[in-house]
């Protein structure tokens, strides 16, 4: 008999290893138990994955948390699960679409016009590697839903959130965005032959350049943004990666998926963090890999990249023809 404890010790050491190095990996539970209570919170893409954990988590801190979602009906569904599991009857659905200016200016109009105060937004929401679409407006689909929607949002939102401070912007990019790089004369993907990974890193490369100029324009409002990399997590989002449809993955790539990857409650940790953690107040124009601030890409700490970026956006959505652009002309960008 005891000739299997060494092997059955070492088994227990390897297992427990793992789970511990797993826990590391993806970066534990957010450190701060600061509660929310009067402070309203917006989400988007809020009714599933990361972004419904987040709002759960914000909910729970006694948040009035705003679901802002495509389907309204799957969003109504989540908002009802989040009020029941928390007993906060303060988590509201509406319709956001991203992919459609119009839409983005409904909700934000919407906003402006029912919520006294806006004390914290989310820009959640996301789509990863789908096929060749373009949005309502003729943009391709992962660089007007993860860059363009939120850029606009984010911008009608200002008056509403300055009026609020101090409040915080959080933006979920990519460790993708690394990868990326910023084609000025092709950004909608008309002129090249498409390649959908290569999209997904352009915009989340977008999603970073964003918030390091809105922090620059955003300085001494009380205002802060901050970009993060919530880790890779088990959601909706990577449906049109085909890895999940892969034997071939699930077989020999299934141990080290389970390892790196999160669970939804876990990958929304460092969100949570972001929006609630005492520490971070007036923290701004960062980029957190999980719940640790790190480095973000060369590309992406290109100042001259940002601001031009910047313009392109306000042309692209209508900002600077219809004079809404909140923060125009405030970068510290020579």
């Amino acid at each position: 008999m005891s000739r299997y404890v060494l092997p059955l010790s070492v088994l227990g050491t390897a297992v427990g290893g793992a789970v511990l190095l797993k826990d590391y990996v993806a970066g534990g539970a957010c450190p701060s138990k600061a509660t929310i209570p009067g402070k309203t919170v917006i989400v988007t893409g809020a009714n599933t994955g990361i972004g419904k954990q987040t709002a759960l988590e914000l909910a729970r801190r006694g948040g009035r948390v705003i679901l802002a979602c495509r389907d309204k009906e799957k969003c109504e569904a989540a908002a009802k699960d989040i009020r029941g599991e928390t007993l906060n009857h303060r988590v509201t659905a509406h319709h956001l679409d991203l992919a459609s200016l119009k839409s983005v200016r409904e909700f934000a109009a919407r906003i402006v016009e029912e919520e006294e105060r806006v004390d914290i937004l989310i820009n959640n929401a996301a789509v990863m590697r789908c096929p060749h679409w373009t949005t309502e407006d003729g943009f391709e689909m992962q660089f007007g839903v993860n860059h363009l929607g939120h850029f606009l949002l984010t911008n009608l939102l200002l008056d509403k959130l300055k009026a609020s401070a101090p409040s915080r912007i959080i933006n979920l990019s990519s460790l993708a965005h690394v990868a990326g790089h910023i084609d000025f004369d092709d950004l909608n993907w008309q002129a090249r032959r498409y390649d959908t990974k290569a999209a997904y890193c352009q915009s989340k490369l977008a999603v970073v350049l964003f918030t390091k100029e809105l922090s620059r324009r955003l300085q001494g409002t009380g205002v802060t943004a901050n970009a993060l990399h919530p880790g890779v997590a088990r959601t909706e989002l990577g449906r049109h990666t085909g890895m999940h449809n892969s034997a071939f993955s699930s077989l020999t790539l299934g141990p080290i998926f389970w390892l790196l990857v999160k669970s939804p409650q876990l990958a929304a940790q460092p969100s949570t963090y972001l929006a609630v953690a005492e520490e971070l107040e007036g923290v701004s124009g960062k980029y957190f890999d999980g719940l640790r601030e790190k480095a973000a890409a060369p590309e992406a700490e290109d100042e001259e990249v940002a601001l031009r970026l910047w313009a392109e956006s306000a042309r692209l959505v209508g900002l600077e023809a219809s004079g809404e652009s909140l923060v125009k002309g405030q970068s510290t960008t020579k």
